[in-house]
Parts: structure tokens; sequence; C-alpha cells
């Protein structure tokens, strides 16, 4: 029986992994509870996908539950299933970073445009009977 010590890498890896993407649910709950708009959705949705991904997918991914993708496409099973796992991790952990930081760097105002220049006020036109000279 091939078992790792309880307090190997290997042991706590996945715990370690279902502990972050429960607390950055809960976190980004918490900083959504006063936002409002397309700003808390987007960091929501986020935070959903980066959990899923790191409380369910990676877990499995590291008990074996799931089959690892190859390059050299050695595999004890079928291929596809793995390809096809590897990419919904892909898609999964890519777009919950995406939204995530999209969202948090809206929340923040990072992408509003303030002009730096103010508007220059120009001085009244001479009236017409005086000199310019």
């Amino acid at each position: 029986m091939n078992c790792p010590p309880l307090g190997s890498i290997e042991a706590v890896r996945p715990v370690f992994m279902i502990v972050m993407g429960v607390f950055l649910v809960v976190i980004t709950w918490r900083i959504c509870n006063r936002a409002t708009g397309w700003t808390a959705r987007m960091i929501i949705s986020g935070a959903l996908l980066l959990g899923f991904g790191y409380a369910v997918m990676l877990p499995m991914y590291e008990a074996g539950s799931i089959q690892r993708f190859s390059p050299t496409s050695h595999y004890h099973g079928d291929g596809s299933n793995a390809v096809a796992w590897h990419s919904v991790k892909l898609v999964v952990m890519n777009s919950g970073w995406l939204l995530l930081g999209l969202g948090l760097a809206m929340h923040s105002k990072t992408f509003t445009a303030t002009s730096p220049l103010h508007k220059i006020s120009t001085p009244a036109p001479l009236p017409s009977r005086e000199s310019v000279a």
C-alpha cells in the first residue's frame, strides 16, 4: 500500500487548495456585500469559478480521480477524457482570474478616465468698436 505520511506535502496540498478556494469565495462575498452592479457580479463569478477550480478540480487531480494531461500521450484510459478535463480546468481557472481581476479593477475605479486638463476659459471676444492694435 503506497500511502504518504499525513504531514507530507502530497497529503496536505489538496486540503490547502480546498481551504484556499473556500476562503477566496468567502472573502470576495464580504467585499461585494456593499458593491452593486456589474463589478459585484464579475467579482463573485470570478471567485466562484476559482473556488470551484481550487476546491473541487485541483484536489481531484491530486487524488487521481481525474486523469492528468500528458504531452507524450501516454494514458491509462481514454485520452480524450484527459484532454477534455484539462481544457475545462484551463477555462475555469483562467476565466476565474480574469473576471476576478477585472471586477476588482472596476470596483477600485482603475478604468475611470478623468481628464488631467481642466477646461481653459477663453477670454471674451472684443467688442467691434475697440481696436485690436
